[in-house]
């Protein structure tokens, strides 16, 4: 039995990346695309790279025509409209995947402090954090998942088995994270502008992006206390790739093949991380279109610094990737499905 499956703001970038991926899910029929900017438009004219493997048109929100003809529903829209429709998409009886960050926290407090109030806080010990690979169990029991940030999935999984086994000393942790502009959404704005971008390489929000508490909140449930990062995110000039570095001080004296070890044994059976050897670090270019996150280990004796590299697709492993990965282990079908799709070797 296929799964029907709508998109919710299909024409974004994240949302245009469900509409590839599920187009060639093997076990997915796409019902309904919805945009309010192109209601009434075939997909296949707004992304005409999808010719001929789409062609659904376009139509404005409607939850009533969501529930009579969809299984699961995928929220791809900026944060504030999920709340509003997702109560009424969940009572339904449907299955929710939101790539927004409006059910991504426990608590309303950190969520209402980060972007604003927070109208369906029923909902949020009902949401299920979206982290694949650390929440799977919870994950497949879920009618509401809170599909990840692109910067937090890049920063946890490497540090989640290093937090949670006690190897870090959890108040050294800085993060300094780059992203393509394609993490900006598809609405124009001064900032991406190709001007502003090409030929530039810049800090943004630094202490103070909205995905910091995101990745407080999360690290914080496996250290057993508050945690508070340093994180400090940067444009690249480039359209996709996300990389993070991350530095922190042992808690005790392990050497990098310890460090290798702690993630090798906590992800042996999750197919999308891929641990690099000594010999190579992550690189954006070895992720690009793919779900896969690269991760590298390396240490600094001299300074006993760890330091820890993460490579991902924003637009995939960092959204629409992680959002189908989701929507696998909640209908029990393999991780990878839908998802094998290689990175571009050039």
């Amino acid at each position: 039995m296929m799964i029907r499956t709508g998109i919710v703001g299909a024409t974004g970038y994240a949302g245009a990346e469900l509409v590839r991926l599920l187009a060639a899910h093997r076990a997915v029929e796409i019902t309904v695309l919805m945009s309010r900017q192109f209601a009434g438009t075939p997909f296949d004219h707004v992304y005409p790279a999808l010719s001929g493997m789409v062609d659904l048109t376009c139509e404005p929100l409607a939850v009533e025509r969501l529930t009579a003809c969809c299984d699961v529903v995928f929220t791809a829209l900026p944060h504030r409209i999920p709340m509003e429709i997702v109560p009424a998409l969940v009572a339904s009886g449907l299955r929710v995947i939101d790539l927004s960050a409006d059910f991504r926290f426990e608590a309303a407090a950190v969520y209402e402090a980060a972007y604003q109030p927070h109208t369906a806080p029923e909902l949020l010990k009902q949401s299920v954090y979206g982290l694949c690979e650390v929440f799977a169990e919870r994950i497949e029991k879920a009618a509401l998942v809170g599909n990840p940030g692109c910067y937090p999935t890049s920063v946890l999984l490497p540090l989640i088995p290093l937090v949670e086994k006690r190897l870090l000393d959890i108040d050294s942790i800085v993060i300094d994270a780059k992203s393509g502009v394609s993490g900006a959404g598809r609405s124009p704005s001064l900032t991406s502008h190709y001007c502003e971008v090409n030929e530039s390489f810049k800090a943004y929000k630094a202490a103070e992006h909205r995905h910091n508490p995101e990745i407080d909140a999360v690290l914080s449930r496996f250290a057993g206390r508050s945690v508070g990062v340093t994180f400090v995110p940067h444009l690249l000039p480039m359209t996709r790739g996300m990389l993070s570095t991350i530095y922190a001080t042992p808690a005790a004296p392990v050497s990098a093949d310890d460090v290798r070890e702690c993630m090798r044994s906590y992800y042996h059976r999750r197919p999308f991380v891929r641990l690099c050897g000594k010999d190579r670090l992550p690189d954006t270019r070895h992720v690009a279109g793919s779900n896969f996150c690269d991760i590298g280990v390396r240490m600094d004796p001299r300074r006993r610094r760890l330091i820890l590299f993460s490579a991902i697709d924003n637009l995939v492993k960092g959204a629409a990737g992680q959002a189908v990965q989701n929507m696998n282990i909640m209908y029990r079908l393999e991780e990878s499905e839908g998802l094998t799709a290689l990175p571009f070797p050039v």
